[in-house]
């Protein structure tokens, strides 16, 4: 079989069903490629039906089907997971939308911060704290009036993964400043320490969304004037 090399997505729409067809039956037709193809795979569905009929031995349909119904185990656990995760953010759910008015924070990214840091901001004196504990704050390793290293410090493994997800989908948009400033730190210093500084800066941006509860609106009323 050589569907791959037809259809970019074999686990789509078209792909799902061609699969789910071929498990059922055991072998497919024109006319089952026909039905099983969907939107823009339809203008290729001759080439679809051309790499699908080949032989395939009953052991190969035996290991189609088992890699099948690994994947349907996999897919069902992970939305049981997501499930249980949107439930236990109920009682959060203003904070994990004002979460995700930052450019770059994603639905799990704003979860991720929400289980690790809390939303109570009370608990951290001031936002440098918060990324000093996080691990997002540069080191101040100086001696004789020079500094010796400029690494971040060691915190919380898993907020700190989140914030530098965040900062690299930023890197990849455009038109923000949190975009502006991690190509102009990129450009001097590389784009690991860009990732770090602008990391440092989504969380002091989160510590005053959830001190506040007011969006992230950049330039704005609700803009964060701390993320110098």
């Amino acid at each position: 079989m050589k569907l791959g090399t037809v259809i970019s997505d074999v686990f789509g729409v078209s792909g799902r069903n061609i699969l789910e067809r071929l498990i059922e039956q055991g072998y497919l037709d024109a006319s089952d490629v026909d039905q099983c193809v969907k939107g823009t795979i339809r203008n290729k569905k001759q080439q679809v039906a051309d790499s699908l009929f080949g032989t395939i031995t009953p052991h190969q349909l035996e290991l189609i089907r088992d890699c099948w119904e690994h994947i349907v185990f996999l897919e069902k656990s992970i939305a049981s997971l997501e499930a249980k995760i949107d439930a236990h953010l109920q009682p959060y759910h203003e904070e994990y939308k004002l979460l995700q008015t930052i450019p770059g924070v994603s639905e799990a990214t704003a979860a991720a911060i929400i289980a690790e840091i809390g939303v109570d901001m009370t608990q951290f004196p001031s936002a440098e704290q918060l990324s000093s504990w996080a691990g997002v704050a540069p080191g101040n390793h100086e001696s004789a009036g020079k500094k010796k290293s400029t690494k971040s410090l060691k915190g919380n493994s898993h907020v700190k993964v989140a914030l530098c997800e965040a900062a690299w989908a930023i890197a990849r948009s455009r038109n923000n400043g949190l975009s502006t400033k991690f190509w102009k730190i990129a450009s001097r210093r590389g784009k690991k320490k860009a990732c770090i500084a602008v990391a440092r800066k989504i969380l002091v941006i989160c510590y005053h969304i959830l001190r506040d509860r007011q969006p992230y609106i950049e330039g704005g009323p609700g803009s964060i004037p701390q993320v110098s």
